[in-house]
């Protein structure tokens, strides 16, 4: 797949992964894993607005939420499972500010994408496809309300 299928965001963050050599793919997720981005007050008072993810092994919450035609990607992941949280900060960095359809369009193997497939388990990119999946379902969903 090209590049020029991914929205802006999500193929930079691909770009980012496939420069480096595949032994330095898990130093960047790491990074990623630091930078996930704090819930909004709303959210961070009532966790369970936001979906558990059952793809994941970590405790992972998260929730897309379309404000006009822009999506925001939340998610809550445990410090202590860096590459769960590295997932759930590259879809909340790279889905956050796209339009409904960007999101929807995006490819459901993203996760496999960047170029973690022998740096990481199989059921770690299961666990990120999930929070994929999640968030196209609520994107449809608030779309059809």
């Amino acid at each position: 797949m090209s590049d020029a299928t991914l929205p802006p965001s999500l193929a930079e963050i691909r770009e980012e992964f496939l420069a480096l050599a595949e032994r330095d793919r898990l130093q960047l997720l790491l990074e990623f894993s630091r930078e996930l981005p704090g819930l909004p007050p709303r959210y961070e008072s009532a966790p369970g607005l936001l979906e558990a993810v059952e793809e994941c092994q970590s405790p992972v919450r998260a929730f897309a939420e379309v404000d006009g035609d822009v999506v925001h990607f939340y998610a809550t992941a445990p410090q202590e499972a860096p590459t769960t949280r590295g997932f759930a900060s590259i879809l909340a960095q790279g889905l956050s500010g796209l339009s409904a359809q960007q999101v929807l369009d995006v490819p459901d193997d993203f996760p496999l994408m960047i170029g973690l497939t022998r740096a990481v388990s199989p059921l770690r990119l299961n666990g990120m496809a999930g929070m994929l999946t999640r968030a196209k379902r609520q994107v449809r969903e608030q779309l059809a309300a």
